[in-house]
């Protein structure tokens, strides 16, 4: 009598992705929706700030000395600060955080955490870059938390709870729409003022 051999079903590792989540996915476009209403400084705070608490570690864990993503996010909150020219950050968000990011191919965890880094910085210049952290910043934080051999399954629900935790962040510091609306009336009406009073003095 023949005895069939039975093998264990191999589990199929997904390719390394180099970011994660989609553009339709909810908690993208929960996050989205709520980037839409803030303001650039309100948006650049918020992502720096992250990026340095939790993507910067990951990136100098994996590459100790290599301190070419913090340069980046330092010259763009100096540009915030109007420390330094726009020409300037985008100059070392490219030499430095970006070709950083080319350099490492065979680190998919670094890679992610510097390409997050790179797309923060940038935001100062354009808004919608804040996304990067969702993508890579979410890749970068799941495969540091879990390796690179775990399931499709397992990374998207850490991108989405990872990504929960940005909105939360964000929110904490956002400002609504009616506080907005109500800072620039005021702005407006003293502005008016003042010109009035300039033409009665004058």
């Amino acid at each position: 009598m023949q005895v069939e051999k039975i093998f264990p079903q191999k589990v199929r590792m997904p390719r390394i992705r180099k970011t994660l989540g989609k553009t339709n996915s909810p908690y993208i476009v929960s996050l989205m929706q709520l980037i839409g209403t803030q303001s650039k400084a309100t948006i650049a705070e918020w992502c720096i700030t992250y990026a340095e608490m939790h993507i910067l570690p990951i990136f100098e864990k994996e590459c100790h000395g290599d301190f070419r993503p913090r340069k980046a996010l330092s010259a763009a909150r100096e540009w915030l600060a109007g420390n330094v020219k726009l020409a300037e950050v985008k100059r070392i968000i490219l030499n430095d955080c970006h070709a950083v990011a080319r350099e490492l191919d065979d680190n998919p965890i670094a890679q992610a955490a510097a390409r997050a880094c790179g797309q923060v910085a940038s935001v100062i210049h354009v808004p919608t870059h804040s996304l990067g952290l969702a993508f890579y910043g979410s890749a970068a934080i799941a495969y540091n938390r879990f390796g690179l051999n775990e399931t499709a399954e397992k990374y998207d629900q850490c991108a989405a709870e990872e990504c929960a935790k940005m909105e939360m962040a964000l929110r904490a510091i956002a400002i609504s729409k009616v506080t907005q609306n109500k800072k620039n009336n005021n702005r407006k009406k003293a502005l008016t003022a003042n010109k009035r009073f300039g033409e009665i003095g004058g």
